[in-house]
């Protein structure tokens, strides 16, 4: 119940600031304010200031902003018609609307900058080579471990790729029967050996994604597959292949955890995230831990990246969705599922629940930008639209399409509640 009220109220914040983009927009191309409220509901203090009424509001769920003329059934004829949002030029109300989602892009990008000024601690892959590929086999057998590149100790074996990418000559030093051997490779052959050595994984689970298949059937990080349709697996690899390739569109799963065996049948879901391949939600478990600090020039860069990649990640997903309409209900989530997921971030430290909220952040603009009128998106395409034919867009169409809007942003706000709970039941169900 707490990770549910910090998270609306986390929520409320990000609105906030969405809002305060409007406001302070509006407010430079001289739109009329009559209200800015940080909450909904009544007022539990406010003052006016320059006729604009500011008040703090008892529900913390967000906050609004009222402009003059915003509502385009309003009756604005008493009213002066400088001060009028409707009655300001199609681009002045685009960059007006389009300054909300812009002030949560923002603010997402700071959180993720901040997330990266933090230590990190990196998980990664023990060192030691399943396969080698190619003419890599001559050198590398099954079981050896990789210890340095140039003499620098290498932890994991993502620590190993990067070391030799960030170097000329690599010279890789690693043991095979207690055996210390090295291997000097040449500027041609570094992304032929870093394709072809396979690491060893085992079929552990290291995390197991909430709302998801493998979450929702009550499996755990640490849990390790045993079987797949009856079938043993090997390693990480035999058991992904058996999964996503399996015939069907459930898999069962003998599960080992600690001295427990048993068997979960989970269903498969299109992978919406890459448009393609099957999933159950699940990453493989990685031993090596590893504590990084970044300069604030680098975190600036990877904070900016990532939240870049992010945003054009968000959108990929929603057009496959748009394609696969069949896979709303697991990929829509609400606020119980996002105070989960915030509650599993808070576990792993500051720095990934920084992430999550900068996250939070990012999809609240990448939504508020869909073409649907009432949205941040749909004012916007009705502006553009104007702006090519050269007068607005009637109002009855306007009003029409923002109840259908409104009715459609209800019935995805219902849909996102009744999705988190019937995820929640199963998982409580199997938990028992």
């Amino acid at each position: 119940m707490l990770s549910l009220l910090f998270m609306l109220i986390a929520l409320g914040i990000m609105i906030t600031i969405h809002e305060l983009g409007h406001f302070l927009v509006a407010r430079a191309f001289k739109v009329g304010i009559e209200k800015f409220s940080i909450g909904f509901g009544a007022p539990i203090a406010s003052f006016e200031r320059k006729g604009i009424q500011y008040r703090i509001s008892w529900i913390p769920l967000g906050g609004y902003v009222k402009m003059k003329g915003e509502n385009p059934a309003q009756d604005t004829s008493i009213q002066d018609e400088d001060e009028l949002f409707s009655h300001k030029k199609w681009w002045q109300r685009i960059l007006i609307v389009f300054a909300g989602p812009f002030a949560n892009l923002i603010l997402g990008m700071l959180l993720f900058i901040l997330a990266f000024s933090f230590p990190q601690k990196l998980e990664d892959l023990s060192p030691v080579i399943s396969s080698a590929e190619g003419m890599w086999e001559e050198h590398f057998a099954p079981g050896d471990s990789l210890l340095a590149v140039n003499n620098k100790p290498v932890g994991g074996f993502n620590r190993f790729l990067i070391e030799v990418a960030s170097v000329e000559e690599p010279i890789i030093t690693y043991i095979r029967d207690n055996e210390v051997l090295e291997l000097k490779i040449s500027p041609t052959q570094k992304d032929s050996l870093m394709r072809s050595l396979i690491p060893r994984v085992t079929a552990v689970i290291g995390e197991v994604f909430s709302g998801l298949p493998a979450w929702r059937a009550g499996l755990k990080p640490m849990d390790r597959i045993a079987m797949v349709d009856s079938v043993a697996v090997v390693d990480w690899y035999d058991m992904r292949r058996r999964i996503i390739n399996s015939p069907d569109d459930e898999v069962n799963l003998l599960i080992a955890r600690e001295d427990q065996v048993f068997e979960r049948k989970i269903r498969l879901e299109k992978n919406i995230a890459v448009g393609q391949g099957r999933m159950i939600g699940i990453s493989q478990y990685m031993p090596i831990t590893e504590n990084l600090q970044y300069s604030p020039v680098e975190a600036v860069r990877l904070g900016t990246v990532s939240s870049i990649n992010f945003v054009f990640m968000n959108y990929g997903a929603l057009f496959n969705l748009i394609k696969n309409p069949s896979q709303l209900k697991s990929s829509v989530g609400g606020p119980v599922m996002m105070a989960s997921m915030s509650s599993e971030m808070g576990k792993r430290g500051v720095s990934s629940l920084i992430l999550f909220f900068g996250s939070i952040s990012l999809i609240l603009m990448v939504m508020n930008l869909l073409p649907i009128p009432i949205l941040d998106g749909g004012q916007i395409l009705f502006a553009i639209i104007e702006g090519f034919l050269g007068k607005p867009v009637p109002l009855k169409v306007q009003e029409i399409s923002q109840r259908v809007g409104f009715a459609l942003l209800i019935f995805l706000m219902l849909y996102a509640f009744y999705s988190d709970i019937s995820k929640l039941l199963l998982r409580f169900i199997y938990t028992r």
